[in-house]
């Protein structure tokens, strides 16, 4: 992957991040600042890029979608069941990449979505097994391993 296409990657996946409430507005504009370095350019990701921090909450709802679109990325709106399920995805892409332990992501999936979010109840089920170690014959290691799977599955399979 070229570095333009990671840049737009992670931009998509914080994007998605974002309109879930789990990422805050000034990750955004960093993460915009840095598709700028990347190569990647439109008029809307660089007035977001120029957002300082106290300007970012205010701007990034109106910018980031423009930002996107101008990109040819999507934005997914907020509750939709394809934001919330990019978000997963997204949140999986994480742990991949060494932002997220197991044990974090199967805890923030199941925060977030519940058992309610098909695509994810996977991971929800691991988060209760984690929480009942004691009592089972399973190690930690075992579920990490088990959820880093899952993790694979959700992120090859979109």
């Amino acid at each position: 992957m070229s570095s333009i296409e990671a840049a737009a990657h992670d931009l998509q996946d914080l994007a998605v991040l974002w309109s879930i409430g789990e990422a805050r507005a000034d990750e955004v504009v960093r993460v915009a600042c840095e598709a700028l370095v990347a190569g990647l350019d439109s008029p809307a990701l660089q007035i977001l890029a120029a957002c300082t921090r106290a300007e970012a909450e205010y701007d990034v709802p109106d910018l980031l979608p423009a930002a996107l679109d101008e990109l040819g990325l999507r934005f997914y709106p907020r509750d939709s069941e394809g934001g919330r399920e990019a978000a997963v995805r997204a949140l999986a892409h994480q742990l991949l990449a060494g932002k997220l332990t197991p044990r974090e992501l199967a805890l923030r999936i199941h925060q977030r979505f519940g058992h309610e979010l098909p695509l994810a109840e996977r991971l929800a089920e691991l988060d209760d097994e984690y929480d009942i170690l004691e009592y089972g014959d399973r190690t930690p290691a075992q579920i990490d391993a088990e959820v880093t799977a899952e993790a694979r599955r959700l992120t090859t399979d979109a």
